[in-house]
C-alpha cells in the first residue's frame, strides 16, 4: 500500500497517466476499436459512440502533447534545481574551506 501511496503522490503521476491512457486508446483503435459500428444497433446508439469516439479522437492528441510538455517541463525544472544546489553548496564549501583564507 505505501508503495501505491508513493506513485499516486509522485508529481509526474497525472501527466503519465493521461499519457498512458492516450496510448491505450490509439491502440486499442489501431485493434479495432470501433467494432461497435459492424453489428446492428439502434441510431442513436450510433450516433452517440460516434460523437464520443470523434470527440476523443479530436481531444486525445492534444492531451497526450500537453502531458508530454508537463513531464518535460517538470522533469527540466527538477534537474535545475539539482543544478543550482549543487552550484550553492560549492560557493558555500569554498566560503568556508581553510585553503581560501591563505
Amino acid at each position: 500500500m505505501r508503495t501505491v501511496m508513493k506513485v499516486v503522490r509522485n508529481e509526474y503521476f497525472p501527466a503519465a497517466a493521461v499519457l498512458v491512457l492516450v496510448v491505450l486508446f490509439w491502440t486499442a483503435g489501431l485493434f479495432g476499436g470501433l467494432s461497435l459500428l459492424s453489428r446492428s444497433q439502434p441510431p442513436l446508439a450510433t450516433l452517440t459512440w460516434l460523437l464520443f469516439v470523434y470527440a476523443v479522437a479530436v481531444l486525445s492528441p492534444m492531451a497526450g502533447l500537453l502531458a508530454a510538455a508537463d513531464i518535460t517541463r517538470r522533469w527540466w525544472r527538477k534537474r535545475r534545481r539539482g543544478e543550482l544546489r549543487a552550484a550553492a553548496r560549492r560557493r558555500f564549501a569554498l566560503k568556508r574551506s581553510p585553503a581560501s583564507k591563505g
